[in-house]
């Protein structure tokens, strides 16, 4: 057995690392995830700012002078309560692209200290109406305004969000009614977080979302857990309402759909931009970290396996070197995608046999929010693929312990499986040992197309570092005032628990089989996205797979209603 004094030092190291970072998205605050400053495929940004000469003469093509422009926008009710609340603000009035005009309003500080913006007015120069007007945290975070189609592109239209909530629930749609149809309520409950965000409600959608996080974990730490009842439960069928062969051609007619609806009517947004932009990076072998091009210049907070992953999409597919359609980064996208499919296929039929699998397939492809992954264009089915791939090479202390670490490396949360992966299923030396080796040569292997180039002061400051410090009004701690005290503590203690359980969940007593693993992993990456300052629904997929392969391993070969 490992001393386990030992493994729990080298089990909190790891654990720590990955708590502080678990999420990764974009460091500028103002495009964190959303929209792109520079607009794809303009040689010139519209979003161009430039201050007019005078303040009383109308500039050359335009109506409005920069005063009637300052008087329009201090007449914007939030924007006076704004003022109201911020004593002794500035104002400064730009020149937008070529018809618009923008008017912001700055906090007052201390001379040394950042301008803070407090209000922002986009005004249209030939009606002179206001077509934006924005404060608090809307003001940094473009992602936080609702702009239409953002992410995702169509999949967020009621047409095809909703059926596909209804595929994903009907099949399960079988009495006696019981906890798992209580699961799937609040695996799709997370639309109505959506559904808010998308209408610019943050105040509304981040809070919705921290109940389902704290009830889906409460859920995998008691399927992980409770090991006296698991042989009576897999007796049991599993009761579905169809066939699982009408589910099997479902799930090839899906994939079509998605795939075709992600080459047809989908984004790229700055992460999967990011990807293309590192691969083209690592080829070149040019440094990756603190040097990446002006309009997605935080693409490198990201690990090295991310940018990796993207090098013979963007080789086949070459980025231009501007933000296009970016064919790479559909390209890897659609990939990442179908090798989720796939090893829910796989990991299903090991567990319970190929029915389970089906099932499990079927699960991913009607999940909108796998569907919203994929139609942003993001990297987060990347960490779905390398934590599932973990799940199913679970046999092989070396080759677990490489996906693991190849997980770690690309959003870093995944580091937290480690002492649970290397400890399966009892802690013995022999495993630990085959484990820390795969890690370790995984972890070189990422880092070596960096070789020559990596700057580890670099790479520290704008990935670890840069998430431990940064702030979002995409999570309840950052959400509201970020000076509260007790909000600081609470989140700091939210992720020493989240630590702690990754570590704890390594040795107590628990489900020794693929679900009990997958359930215990669930709820890890679930505990680490509860202590985050940034958090978005692209996580969703990173444990999507693993809580669906928890709910429905659990049971006995599925019985159907029509045999």
């Amino acid at each position: 057995m490992v001393p386990v004094r030992g493994a729990v030092c080298a089990a909190l190291l790891i654990v720590l690392l990955a708590a502080g970072p678990a999420v990764a998205q974009s460091r500028a605050p103002g495009n964190s995830g959303g929209l792109p400053t520079k607009l794809p495929g303009t040689a010139v940004s519209p979003d161009a700012l430039v201050r007019p000469a005078r303040d009383d003469v109308p500039p050359a093509g335009r109506r409005l002078t920069a005063a009637r422009v300052g008087t329009i926008a201090g007449r914007v009710a939030k924007v006076r309560r704004a003022l109201h609340k911020h004593r002794g603000a500035t104002r400064e009035v730009f020149l937008k692209g070529t018809d618009r005009w923008q008017v912001s309003y700055f906090a007052r500080t201390r001379p040394g200290t950042p301008r803070k913006e407090i209000a922002q007015v986009l005004i249209d120069d030939r009606s002179g109406r206001v077509l934006e007007a924005w404060t608090e945290y809307q003001v940094p975070w473009s992602m936080a305004r609702g702009y239409p189609g953002a992410f995702g592109r169509i999949v967020n239209a009621p047409w095809v969000w909703i059926p596909l909530l209804v595929l994903f629930v009907v099949p399960f749609l079988r009495r006696p009614w019981g906890m798992l149809h209580a699961d799937l309520l609040a695996l799709s409950a997370f639309s109505a977080s959506t559904a808010f965000f998308n209408a610019a409600r943050i105040d509304v959608s981040v809070p919705l979302v921290y109940p389902l996080l704290a009830y889906l974990l409460a859920r995998m730490l008691w399927i992980g857990l409770r090991r006296a009842d698991a042989e009576e439960q897999a007796r049991r069928p599993l009761r579905l309402l169809l066939p699982v062969r009408w589910l099997a051609i479902a799930v090839i007619f899906l994939v079509g759909f998605r795939v075709a609806l992600n080459v047809t009517n989908s984004n790229v947004i700055d992460v999967g931009y990011a990807g293309v932009i590192g691969a083209d990076r690592v080829v070149d072998g040019t440094p990756l970290y603190g040097r990446f091009p002006s309009d997605n210049a935080s693409g490198d907070t990201y690990g090295p396996v991310v940018y990796d992953a993207y090098v013979p999409f963007e080789q086949a597919l070459p980025w231009s070197g501007r933000w296009d359609d970016l064919p790479a980064a559909h390209a890897a996208a659609i990939t990442f995608d179908l090798l989720a499919v796939a090893l829910c296929f796989l990991i299903g039929r090991r567990v319970r046999g190929p029915d389970l699998g089906v099932l499990l397939a079927y699960a991913w492809t009607t999940y909108p929010f796998t569907l919203y992954a994929l139609m942003s264009n993001s990297n987060d089915a990347l960490v779905a693929v390398l934590v599932l791939a973990a799940v199913w090479a679970v046999g092989s202390a070396p080759v677990r312990g490489a996906l693991v670490a190849l997980a770690g490396l690309t959003k870093f949360a995944p580091l937290a499986l480690a002492p649970l992966f290397a400890l399966h299923p009892r802690p013995r030396l022999r495993t630990f040992a085959a484990f820390a080796a795969g890690f370790a040569v995984a972890t070189v292997l990422a880092f070596v197309p960096l070789l020559g180039n990596l700057d580890l002061r670099e790479f520290w400051d704008h990935t670890i570092a840069f998430q431990a410090q940064r702030g979002s009004p995409f999570s309840i701690w950052g959400l509201y005032d970020p000076d509260v005290a007790w909000l600081d503590v609470a989140q700091r203690a939210a992720q020493i628990a989240g630590a702690l359980l990754a570590v704890a969940l390594a040795f107590v007593p628990r489900r020794r089989d693929i679900v009990g693993l997958a359930a215990c992993s669930a709820a890890i990456l679930i505990a680490l996205q509860m202590g985050v300052s940034h958090w978005f629904y692209l996580y969703i997929p990173w444990f999507f797979g693993l809580v669906m392969i928890a709910l429905l391993g659990r049971w006995g070969a599925p019985e159907s209603a029509r045999g």
